[in-house]
């Protein structure tokens, strides 16, 4: 069922809560005072006037009652609760987002991987790589993709998703030397596409199996950090290669909305190269079951 505008503006008041009780006195610049503050974080009075803005007016955005800020106000806002970049342009969207009046329904995704791009996955060997939707679903992948998210393989392919597996494959915690990074990561990627899309079935889904099942992913949510997909680097203790850190190339794929392609890559004459090809070569062993053939 889509959501009413007021949802919207809930979005938006629920962002500015959760960074402004993030947001210390002493990050703003401002002197803490004797005695013990009963408010996490910063008062609403103390963000208004970092702001630029009246306390009234800023009490409207957070209860929702106010959803037109203009961009100066925005931009205001971003720069009192220290937001940079990704989350400077989550606020943006949101603020846009609250003030239409009708917001479009929401297009169920599609899963359907084109053949070229199945073909190109192959190509790709021995570099793994993956499609994944918006949502983190693993919607194709080539043998060392797959198998290097140890474990996932053993999920039936509609399972087969980064969130869950970050959060409730008892492989993922072993794989990642920093997966406290890596779940934060994730999580603030989901929260982004909630603030763009927030009335998407598939991600109301995947985040109310994880509120159920993961009191790390509750936690994390709740923080409303946001952050877009960048290449990087990633570290792996993988159980069947050993250690490895591959670097990673995330891109969209024109003509799916939502679908992007991953590609991880190391130096050819490194270690990491090698242990890349035996992931390729292990998982070429196993049954072809990496790619979700379904058309819708």
């Amino acid at each position: 069922m889509p959501m009413s505008p007021d949802q919207h503006g809930n979005d938006l008041a629920g962002f500015l809560r959760a960074r402004r009780t993030q947001l210390t006195p002493e990050q703003a610049g401002l002197p803490t005072g004797p005695g013990l503050r009963r408010t996490p974080g910063l008062r609403r009075e103390e963000l208004a006037t970092l702001a630029g803005v009246s306390i009234d007016y800023y009490t409207r955005l957070e209860r929702g009652k106010e959803t037109r800020p203009s961009p100066a106000v925005v931009d205001s806002l971003a720069r009192a609760l220290h937001l940079e970049g990704d989350e400077h342009e989550h606020l943006r969207r949101l603020a846009a987002r609250a003030a239409r009046n009708a917001p479009e329904p929401p297009t169920a995704p599609s899963r359907a991987v084109r053949p070229g791009v199945k073909l190109l996955l192959e190509n790709l060997r021995p570099s793994p790589a993956y499609v994944l939707s918006r949502t983190l679903d693993v919607l194709a992948a080539n043998p060392g993709g797959l198998r290097l998210y140890a474990g996932i393989d053993s999920w039936p392919i509609k399972q087969r998703n980064l969130a869950r597996y970050y959060f409730l494959h008892p492989a993922a915690r072993d794989l990642f030397p920093d997966w406290d990074n890596q779940i934060r990561g994730c999580v603030a990627r989901l929260r982004a596409l909630a603030g763009t899309d927030p009335d998407a079935p598939d991600l109301a889904q995947l985040v109310g199996e994880l509120l159920l099942k993961s009191p790390d992913f509750a936690h994390l949510w709740e923080r409303y950090d946001v952050r877009a997909h960048r290449p990087g680097t990633k570290h792996f203790r993988h159980p069947q290669v050993g250690d490895l850190t591959l670097g990673y190339q995330p891109m969209q794929l024109e003509g799916t909305p939502g679908h992007r392609l991953v590609v991880y890559y190391a130096d050819v004459a490194s270690p990491d190269h090698d242990a890349m090809v035996l992931l390729d070569i292990l998982g070429a062993q196993q049954a072809p079951t990496s790619v979700d053939h379904s058309t819708g």
